[in-house]
């Protein structure tokens, strides 16, 4: 890696790479993740250096409170060592690439009715008040709302840095125990929304023929049947050979209608065809969304207690007031690790 580096450094002074747009942007973030390497190897040799210049003092020193000192200085540098040894163990783990692509995240309701709608519209919030603090820009493609607020289904796309690194791990049920503003006696309910995270496929990542395609148009509905318009503009895609359907009518444009349609169905094509990729390469495939039924669950949301628990990595916090006001980093980065632990793991035993 720093050899390729070293690399990448003379590279990046060729004015010919300026012309390459496309070329300039990824050699860039590839120099940029390996400066980050290369000043981590360079902090931790120079702490090995400093090891070895203590443990000698330590044992020609005579002096029993220099000796001390020079103990002290031993055990404060291998805390260090031993930090940036594991932090330089993270960044040497294969990148995946996917995970600096932009991504479409889908929440739909599950069991619960309309209390199901309302923590599905919370979520979202969640999400977009993270994406916020992250600089992070986002775009709601599909919704359907129901009359109290609530979302039935809203699918929506994330841009910026390094989005489905963060929020790969979202997909699955998430349940929620709370009780309902609807509910006049007080008692908790229990009920499930869905999340998916697709990552944003480009173009010529997805080869989608014209003829393996279905377009359908009609007028766009509102709640309880009413027309958001009195044009065609609604659209409806179904991928022939997949089965997979989409369906856009936000835009009053059924041209716009028909762009956010392709880039959903682009993502979901694009999603199944990495999934079955890898089944193919390790029997541990990635879990799948599910049902929406209360007893598959990611995560469990419990209002009453002001209580989050992640059950894949059986953590809990009691702070699900500043998680839903989009304060999930410590959540992220905590599954993050759990993923770099499990493929440190894979890589040691091969």
């Amino acid at each position: 890696m720093l050899d390729r580096y070293a690399g990448l450094a003379v590279l990046i002074q060729d004015p010919d790479l300026a012309g390459d747009q496309k070329r300039y942007r990824e050699t860039m973030k590839e120099y940029a993740r390996l400066a980050e390497v290369a000043a981590l190897h360079e902090g931790l040799e120079k702490l090995r250096g400093e090891l070895a210049d203590a443990k000698l003092l330590f044992q020609g020193e005579a002096d029993a409170e220099m000796k001390e000192l020079a103990k002290a200085e031993i055990e404060d540098i291998e805390a260090k060592k031993a930090a940036a040894e594991e932090k330089l163990k993270g960044l040497l783990i294969p990148r995946d690439p996917l995970d600096e692509k932009n991504i479409i995240m889908e929440i739909r309701a599950g069991t619960g009715g309309e209390e199901a709608a309302l923590f599905a519209s919370d979520l979202y919030r969640m999400y977009a008040r993270f994406a916020e603090t992250r600089g992070w820009k986002f775009e709601i493609m599909s919704l359907n709302e129901t009359e109290l607020g609530g979302f039935k289904e809203i699918v929506f796309s994330i841009t910026g840095d390094n989005v489905y690194e963060n929020l790969r791990y979202e997909s699955g049920v998430h349940r929620v125990q709370r009780v309902p503003a609807t509910e006049a006696s007080g008692r908790i309910h229990t009920s499930a929304v869905t999340v998916a995270v697709l990552p944003e496929a480009d173009e010529t990542e997805i080869d989608i023929k014209p003829e393996d395609l279905r377009i359908d148009v009609m007028r766009a509905g509102g709640p309880g049947g009413q027309c958001v318009n009195t044009t065609d503009s609604a659209v409806r895609i179904t991928h022939l050979s997949t089965g997979i359907s989409v369906h856009c009518q936000d835009e009053k444009s059924q041209i716009k209608n028909r762009a956010k349609a392709m880039r959903i169905l682009r993502a979901r094509l694009f999603e199944a065809e990495e999934a079955r990729a890898a089944a193919e390469r390790s029997e541990a495939r990635k879990s799948q969304v599910g049902s929406g039924d209360r007893s598959e669950r990611i995560r469990t949301y419990n209002f009453p207690q002001n209580r989050l628990t992640d059950h894949r990595i059986n953590l809990t916090l009691y702070s699900l007031d500043h998680v839903m006001e989009g304060e999930v980093g410590e959540l992220f980065d905590a599954l993050k690790l759990s993923a770099r632990e499990d493929l440190l793991r894979q890589t040691a035993s091969g």
